[in-house]
């Protein structure tokens, strides 16, 4: 079996463990392949967004790629967090190393409840923050995630009579 998906890295293609990765290169890592912050092997997501859990990418600089993965695999689901298709894998091919104006690109064609985990993740300048905007302008929840995470208007997301939130 074979997936395609997405991973990040710190700034360097450095992973958690201070490993450093290439484009272009395979990395292999001895089964048992099992999922977690106990398991084993490398992680990666089908969603590029969902790669973004696992890193502080509001704060700070992160790379993310294209990866392929195979060998033994574990996959994964999160149903309380809503995260799905996350996967550890025994063979780790990194494809491309995505530039910020394709994660951009990639995150404007999403629908609204995936664009607006990418917006509570990462980090968009002004011009970007515009391009959402203008996007995403029919829909409530992406601008109210975007005033939140991006803009730091707390008050968005209060309490409401009936219990709900904005």
């Amino acid at each position: 079996m074979e997936i395609i998906g997405y991973k990040c890295f710190n700034e360097g293609l450095i992973n958690n463990h201070n490993i450093k990765f290439e484009v272009g290169k395979k990395y292999v890592i001895k089964p048992p392949i099992k999922f977690g912050t106990k398991g084993n092997g490398f992680h990666l997501c089908k969603r590029m967004e969902d790669t973004l859990r696992y890193f502080n990418a509001l704060e700070e600089n992160i790379d993310m790629c294209l990866v392929r993965g195979s060998g033994q695999i574990d996959k994964q689901y999160d149903e309380y967090y809503g995260y799905y298709d996350m996967y550890a894998v025994e063979e780790l091919e990194i494809l491309k190393q995505l530039s910020r104006d394709e994660i951009i690109d990639i995150a404007l064609n999403l629908n609204d409840l995936r664009v607006c985990r990418f917006i509570q993740s990462f980090k968009l300048n002004a011009s970007e923050i515009e391009l959402f905007k203008r996007k995403f302008q029919n829909y409530e929840s992406v601008l109210n995630h975007i005033k939140y995470y991006q803009e730091k208007e707390t008050g968005v997301f209060v309490k409401k009579r009936g219990g709900l939130y904005g």
